[in-house]
């Protein structure tokens, strides 16, 4: 099969290795073949076995033509604030060739043929709305952010009433200033977060209550050339979606009792269920026996949800 014309990244550390092998997993079953340049702090995932030396690298064979190339990374800042760095130091570093450059979240599995992906990124950078979009200009908070900006000198092109999502981002050739916009915003926040080693920056009714997110929405509205988002079932935050499921918050599918959420009125989401079908091949997150155990409480607590429901 033919190379992807693209380059996947990813950044995750601790138990986010899960989420790593199951993202891994859903781009090899639709479609990709190539690198996924995953940065990392900490221990390699001890699914990760026979990895190789490749410079300063450490390459895994995840099947026929798809490899994850592991990144050391030493950074103090927290992952979720260093998207841009490191989209900008995979593209310039490790891919220089590449037509496009994807960022997933590493508690994201893709739904539908990565072809699709390739195509999308032809018509701008590609984007998912939030759960809090839309947000529009005369929102409380765009107007908080439109007054920073002019406090930091930063003029905006225009409006968006979108609010993206920040756990995934396509960027074609050609638009890679954009990540160069989204980091010079990001880091001007920091001040205001008590630093970038911080994941939160307060409620949400603060300005930068999640600064990579955040920042990125700025650095839309400043950003004069051509985007694609898509609407909130891009990531399976609402029914009828068909590109990726985004398993947000802190109860991460790898980390849930699914049938005592169940008993206490919270059914398995839509990215539960797609993370559990992403746990076998190529790469086998957990053993057999634990595969089955599993897949049956996830069926039980889905069972236990239609009759509260």
């Amino acid at each position: 099969m033919e190379l992807s014309r693209s380059a996947v990244c990813t950044l995750f550390e601790n138990d986010y290795h899960y989420g790593l092998g199951a993202l891994v997993n859903s781009l090899y079953h639709h479609g990709f073949r190539g690198a996924v340049w995953a940065g990392y702090r900490g221990a390699l995932p001890p699914w990760a076995q026979l990895v190789k030396p490749v410079q300063d690298l450490h390459e895994y064979r995840v099947a026929d033509a798809c490899v994850i190339r592991f990144v050391p990374l030493a950074t103090d800042y927290h992952f979720t604030n260093y998207k841009p760095h490191f989209m900008l130091q995979v593209w310039r570093d490790y891919c220089p060739d590449a037509q496009a450059l994807f960022y997933f979240d590493p508690d994201i599995v893709i739904k539908c043929r990565w072809s699709f992906y390739e195509e999308w990124v032809t018509g701008g950078i590609a984007l998912c709305e939030d759960v809090n979009s839309p947000m529009p200009a005369t929102h409380p908070l765009r107007t908080g952010g439109r007054g920073w900006c002019v406090r930091h000198g930063i003029t905006l092109n225009g409006g968006a009433d979108v609010y993206v999502n920040g756990g995934f981002i396509g960027v074609p050739r050609g638009a890679e200033g954009f990540l160069n916009e989204w980091l010079k915003i990001l880091e001007l926040i920091g001040p205001d977060v008590s630093g970038l080693s911080n994941h939160k920056g307060g409620d949400r009714t603060s300005l930068f209550s999640i600064p990579d997110q955040d920042a990125l929405n700025i650095t839309l509205m400043n950003w004069s050339q051509p985007v694609s988002p898509i609407g909130q079932e891009g990531m399976d935050f609402k029914f009828g979606g068909y590109t990726m499921s985004h398993a947000v918050g802190p109860a991460k599918p790898w980390r849930k009792s699914m049938i005592a959420n169940a008993l206490r009125g919270r059914r398995p989401s839509l990215a539960d269920q797609a993370y559990w079908r992403s746990t076998e091949a190529p790469i086998r997150l957990y053993s057999r026996a634990t595969l089955l155990r599993k897949r049956a409480a996830l069926l039980i607590a889905a069972g236990i949800g239609r009759y509260f429901s």
